[in-house]
């Protein structure tokens, strides 16, 4: 079949009257011969998007490679087959979505698919955070639940999120995204699927879930602040143009969090991301807004949250004046220590990620309690068995696994805004804490290196070229540890990544990224300190091994 037939295949089942248009303007264009047509037709049937790091995620538009309500259709229609398959007609799927393009009609069609394959499809309100859908799974005790959403992806693109629940999942993964053999069965069940327009749809098992389950999160998250007395710190909150503003805010005052001040040009849902180069709170200039209004208000602490609001950003006052993002690994570690400190929260694992920080898992032994990596991703990570705290460097934070199996940036905040206050207390700043920290366990400094591509081949080729030659030398210490994780171990499953290690104690780890078209390099330093916190000289050994990085991948 050739890729026109293919195509007009596909229209003849898209049951959505905008994407056959899109595509058969596409088709008729490819049969005129005009330039660059078949190539932009190839880029839509490249083959079906597939369960990455975070699900599904590609741009909006036609076609078996991008996201649509025939592909929403056909990937519900596959994880209804699943749960009917391994749980029963009973099962029950809580569904939610953020405010991205056809986020909104993408939730209408996987509710009406689910109630066509006779399962009890539990709906939440439009435009809600991704932590409220996973609260939601486990709070109702569902069997899975779906989340329409691309959290920090570019403006163009959208995402389908799975979780498993209930009598679906496992102990440990309840209430989590779905992992192997879940995700391949799930996948077997799309690629069998009818197509689109095959594929029964009703509204007859659709139940609104009740407002108490929004209310129950909001309390949930307001009660990890324990003060009685409404609080002192002044907090600058930006919600990226996403979805998180009004529930973070709901929060904020129900914990008496209530000297906020908004972004207001950020404040309301807006998919174009208007203020924003990239809707991600770890881009360049994506904090400026926020930091202009805190330098304006004075204010105590900066929090970021993502469009999603799944991820959380923290900037915090210099004693110059000026402002400073942490990184994630920097809040990593603060939320980390402040739960090893606590006895009072349930699990005694501390968990990140391979790429994320040595430095939690030094402070989890210095607690008496386990530390954890595991592989890129918060499917992974809230895995962790007797989990109390686990991040991603990506500013992820699980915060209250027994609450949220997932990152929640509305949970982190109100976590964050504790801490400034018992910090406060003795005359500490968070900045302050993390030199404590490295006084205690050593300067772990940490950079990334991202290198975004066009073509994906490339990033493909350089991994092949880094496994022929592996690094034998970073920044003029010798590399001792050279390990390819596409070959698993004991403790990690297979991935393809590798990580060299120097005699200096620096790290490094090249992986592609599982979300967006980049190659990552993660980078982390290790310095012994006593009084003096050397950060300008980790600054510099990390500049020198980017450098060095740069020349050795040559992408």
């Amino acid at each position: 079949m050739t890729l026109t037939d293919r195509a007009r295949d596909w229209l003849g089942h898209d049951p959505d009257p905008t994407t056959r248009d899109e595509l058969a303007g596409l088709i008729a264009d490819a049969d005129r011969s005009r330039p660059g047509a078949l190539a932009a037709l190839a880029d839509r049937f490249a083959g079906p998007l597939e369960f990455g790091t975070a699900g599904l995620r590609g741009p909006v538009g036609a076609g078996q490679s991008r996201m649509n309500v025939a592909v929403v259709t056909r990937a519900t229609a596959g994880v209804a087959r699943h749960l009917l398959d391994t749980v029963g007609a009973d099962a029950r799927v809580v569904v939610g979505c953020d405010a991205r393009h056809g986020s909104s009609a993408f939730r209408d069609v996987a509710l009406e698919v689910l109630s066509g394959a006779g399962l009890r499809a539990l709906a939440l309100p439009a435009r809600l955070p991704t932590p409220v859908t996973a609260y939601a799974v486990r709070a109702l005790d569902a069997d899975a639940g779906v989340m329409i959403t691309a959290s920090h992806n570019p403006p163009a693109d959208n995402g389908y999120k799975v979780y498993l629940g209930g009598r679906a999942a496992d102990p440990d993964g309840r209430g989590v995204q779905i992992v192997p053999p879940a995700d391949a069965q799930i996948a077997a069940r799309i690629a069998d699927a009818p197509p689109a327009d095959a594929v029964p749809r009703s509204t007859e098992h659709v139940e609104p879930v009740a407002d108490e389950v929004v209310e129950a999160y909001v309390s949930r998250m307001a009660s990890h602040r324990r003060d009685p007395e409404p609080s002192r710190v002044r907090v600058v909150l930006t919600a990226m143009h996403g979805v998180g503003g009004a529930t973070a805010l709901r929060v904020l005052d129900a914990a008496r969090i209530t000297d906020v001040h908004v972004v207001a040009a950020q404040a309301d849902p807006d998919p174009d991301f208007p203020t924003v180069a990239f809707p991600n709170p770890e881009e360049p200039g994506a904090l400026d807004l926020a930091l202009a209004l805190a330098a304006d208000v004075d204010a105590d602490v900066v929090i970021a949250l993502d469009p999603d609001a799944d991820r959380c950003s923290v900037a915090i006052p210099q004693a110059d004046r000026t402002w400073r993002q942490l990184t994630g690994d920097e809040l990593g570690a603060l939320l980390g220590d402040q739960a090893a400190r606590d006895d009072s929260r349930p699990g005694t694992t501390l968990a990140c990620s391979i790429v994320s920080s040595r430095l939690l898992g030094r402070i989890a032994q210095a607690h008496g309690l386990r530390g954890v990596t595991t592989l890129t991703g918060f499917k992974w990570i809230a895995r962790a068995p007797d989990l109390r705290f686990g991040y991603e460097e990506a500013i992820g934070y699980c915060t209250d696994p027994q609450a949220v199996r997932d990152k929640d940036g509305i949970g982190a905040a109100v976590r964050v805004v504790t801490l400034v206050e018992e910090l406060a207390g003795r005359g500490v700043t968070l900045g302050g804490r993390l030199d404590e920290l490295a006084r205690q366990h050593g300067l772990h400094a940490t950079a990334q290196l991202s290198i975004r591509v066009d073509d994906l081949s490339r990033i493909r080729d350089a991994m092949t070229r880094l496994r022929a030659r592996p690094l034998t030398v970073l920044a003029g210490s010798a590399v001792i540890e050279s390990v390819d994780l596409s070959v698993g171990s004991p403790d990690l499953p297979p991935t393809d990544g590798l990580m060299f290690r120097t005699a200096a104690d620096d790290r490094v780890i090249i992986r592609p990224s599982g979300t967006e078209p980049k190659l990552k390099c993660y980078l982390e330093v290790v310095f012994r300190c006593d009084d003096e916190v050397p950060r300008a000289a980790a600054a510099d050994r990390l500049a020198r091994i980017t450098e060095a990085l740069s020349d050795a991948i040559r992408l």
